[in-house]
């Protein structure tokens, strides 16, 4: 037994080279994604502040944007895939022209979205709840946050190609800024301070335009100033064949109908909690917030497998690329195991912090609870599906496994769950879980028949 733990800590820490890339892309995400949910969390705490109605009304409008979010996410991470590829062999034209089709597919996405925000947001905050308050709350919030919805493209397009290319310390450095930028705003506007009026989700909504703007302008700005790989000139970006095109596409559209998929699961998720009331809403959007926070890990290993595993096929190291696929996995398992362990004992001590009634509180507990129990299989399969995957080109395959255990399995229950047996919410979401347990089963056999590995920047 002795040996077989020297070998496997031998297997997983004896390449040094492995873990400097890990920390050098890994690091600056992770610290980037803590610091945006930590101070998600502050932002629930603050608008929870003025009332639960809120707390309920800002959740379900940033549902719509969740499902923006992940579509945005989805072209990102299936443009970078090439770019990591291509930056394995320093092919820099070719990243800008993947550069520009993101720039192109994420305008129209965000232009998309805000018109049908602008034209009919009532009717989108009625799919989740239909509490004439709610409504009315989430509207004013959803009318105004949806103008940064083309901001957040530009940035998270920046964003990402820069991870790609093994500089993750930018956007980290950025996006810190402006989150901090939200969280002041968040105090001048919810609550009227220095002269502002106080305005509540208004104010909120207005916090998070002024930081999308102020982020985009530093990403972008510091980019060409510093006249970098990405500072890419409109003809080097747009200069796209048909064939180009259409070979970025066969990988882009499956990544992305992935990111929709889940989003759109994760969105009906919300429909069935929302109308369980008023306060399993709340319960679930402060969890939410929480889990984000220690999952926050695991997206920083996803995205740094990405590009490492996807530099390695790239510059034609297949076997070195099997090494990582299976290195990342036994870290995602003690990651998951570490998080469990933490996230069970302070889920009490968390929740104090919110000023919530006892049924949400009981509810948010209870909820914690099963996250922890769950998070060591939900922290390996992100890993394997956004990390591994994608990294290797296999997008159809994450495709098949993320929309065959959400829609066939953890959606069928969650709304036999809500609105058959008329379930507490933290039983339904004890429900949804199970498609976590399936998803690891079908994940599993891929991962170890390395049919995963394709190297999808040949002959272009």
């Amino acid at each position: 037994m002795t040996k077989i733990i020297q070998n496997l800590y031998k297997y997983l820490f004896q390449d040094k080279k492995f873990y400097q890339n890990l920390y050098k892309i890994a690091l600056p995400i992770i610290i980037q994604n803590f610091i945006a949910s930590s101070l998600n969390m502050v932002d629930t705490m603050m608008i929870g502040r003025v009332g639960e109605i809120q707390i309920a009304a800002v959740g379900i409008a940033n549902q719509y944007f969740f499902l923006f979010n992940l579509l945005l996410i989805g072209i990102c991470s299936g443009c970078g895939i090439f770019i990591s590829q291509f930056w394995g062999k320093r092919d820099i034209v070719n990243i800008k022209k993947v550069l520009g089709m993101g720039m192109i597919a994420g305008a129209v996405l965000a232009t998309i979205f805000t018109v049908i925000a602008l034209y009919i947001p009532n009717q989108i905050i009625n799919i989740f709840n239909t509490d004439p308050k709610v409504i009315s709350e989430g509207v004013k919030y959803l009318k105004i946050v949806c103008i940064s919805y083309i901001f957040t493209a530009i940035t998270f397009n920046f964003g990402f190609a820069s991870r790609c290319i093994e500089n993750a310390i930018l956007p980290m450095i950025v996006s810190s800024f402006a989150l901090l930028f939200n969280t002041f705003f968040n105090y001048v506007f919810i609550f009227g301070n220095f002269g502002s009026k106080a305005m509540g989700v208004e104010g909120a909504a207005l916090a998070t335009l002024l930081a999308r703007i102020i982020e985009a302008s530093l990403l972008v700005g510091y980019i060409y100033f510093s006249k970098g790989v990405l500072a890419a000139k409109c003809s080097e970006m747009f200069s796209l064949s048909k064939d180009f095109i259409k070979k970025v596409l066969d990988t882009v559209i499956p990544v992305v109908l992935n990111e929709g998929c889940w989003g759109l699961g994760f969105v009906v998720y919300s429909v069935a909690y929302g109308r369980i009331g008023m306060q399993a809403m709340a319960a679930v959007q402060i969890c939410n917030t929480v889990q984000n926070v220690f999952m926050v890990f695991i997206f920083g290993m996803s995205n740094a497998s990405v590009v490492m595993i996807g530099n390695q096929i790239g510059a034609g190291h297949e076997d070195q690329a099997k090494i990582y696929a299976k290195r990342f996995s036994l870290l995602a398992c003690l990651v998951g195991i570490c998080l469990a362990s933490i996230l069970a004992i302070s889920a009490p001590f968390i929740l104090s912090f919110f000023n919530i009634s006892d049924t949400v509180y009981h509810s948010a507990l209870m909820i914690l609870y099963i996250n922890a129990g769950i998070l060591l299989i939900r922290v390996f399969n992100c890993l394997l599906i956004v990390g591994i995957l994608r990294a290797g080109g296999d997008a159809k395959r994450a495709l098949f496994i993320e929309a065959f255990t959400m829609w066939c399995i953890g959606v069928p229950l969650a709304f036999l769950g809500a609105f058959y047996f008329k379930l507490p919410v933290h039983y339904v979401v004890a429900l949804v879980t199970v498609e976590e347990l399936f998803k690891f089963i079908l994940g599993i056999p891929r991962l170890l028949s390395n049919k995963w590995i394709r190297n999808i920047t040949e002959n272009m």
